[in-house]
């Protein structure tokens, strides 16, 4: 059974059994989706730490992980009210808060080692492609990471028609798909399966590393990649980094205890800030919806929703 599945199944038993409003606000498991992006053994050894402090800091007795196959799967936990936490991108919050803007509340987001708080959709191919730039991919085959992923979907559907004479994607690429998540995408490129493909990275620091964070710096660390095998063909305007969020519905203590825990992270416990952001950052910085406005309005004027 997919997580989507079985997410959506918890909220109808829950409903079934008569669950009451305390028992939902000050729960005695905090569940933490992740992702889908890179396969879900790395996914839950990066995100173990937390579920190994989070406990002790918020008043709860259980921290349970729920890795998700693609972004869907955890965009509706936190609607279905089956999942407390997650770090999105900001689209994925965008599909949330257009379907309920009370689901939950983006609290932080990240701030990048040069103090910004944004980060780029970043389009590679391999470097024996023989493509130097974005007019070599015209009638090429183009593949985006997921419909859910802000950097590998919403903003090169949006921002590169800007850069390609104004013409629509779908006119202008011969063929388009998506990978599966931003690894899987970045491993077909790697295999010859796309021409070029669309993932993300802070944009600062050196590409030959895959950035200073990023998917493609994972990948690197992972041994996954040679950053010297690859080329850059284009890079979009700077997009918000996505939102840490918490479920709204829960107890406000156990929210501003979460948020310090989130807060303190970065110098409590580097390695581990480090391990669920996907490289060098220098901490958290506060947000609130309308940092994510730009996007919402992108999201709902490309998808609907």
């Amino acid at each position: 059974m997919s997580l989507k599945k079985a997410l959506l199944g918890a909220v109808a038993i829950a409903t079934l059994a008569g669950a009451t409003a305390a028992r939902a606000e000050s729960p005695e498991i905090f569940r933490v989706g992740i992702l889908g992006g890179e396969n879900e053994a790395d996914s839950l050894r990066n995100y173990q730490c937390v579920a190994d402090k989070l406990p002790a800091a918020i008043g709860v007795k259980e921290v349970k992980l729920f890795p998700a196959t693609d972004y869907d799967g955890v965009i509706q936990g936190l609607l279905g009210g089956t999942l407390d936490y997650a770090e999105l991108g900001a689209s994925d919050y965008a599909k949330i808060y257009l379907a309920n803007p009370d689901a939950v509340e983006p609290i932080l987001t990240t701030v990048q080692t040069d103090g910004s708080k944004g980060y780029y959709s970043i389009m590679i191919a391999r470097k024996d492609s023989g493509f130097k730039t974005l007019a070599d991919m015209k009638g090429k085959k183009l593949g985006f990471a997921d419909p859910d992923s802000t950097s590998g979907y919403l903003i090169p559907a949006t921002s590169l028609p800007k850069d390609i004479g104004n013409v629509a994607v779908k006119d202008y690429f011969g063929e388009t798909g998506f990978g599966g998540g931003h690894e899987n995408l970045v491993l077909a490129v790697k295999d010859g399966k796309f021409d070029a493909g669309t993932t993300w990275g802070s944009g600062v620091g050196d590409f030959d590393e895959g950035y200073t964070s990023g998917n493609l710096r994972k990948m690197v660390d992972k041994g996954l990649i040679d950053m010297k095998d690859f080329v850059e063909l284009w890079k979009s305007p700077l997009i918000p980094n996505g939102p840490t969020v918490i479920r709204t519905a829960l107890d406000a203590d156990l929210k501003a205890r979460f948020k310090q825990f989130m807060v303190d992270l970065p110098k409590s416990d580097p390695a581990c800030f480090s391990a669920i952001q996907g490289g060098d950052f220098t901490g958290y910085t506060e947000v609130t919806p309308e940092f994510y406005q730009p996007i919402i309005d992108a999201r709902k004027a490309q998808i609907g929703g």
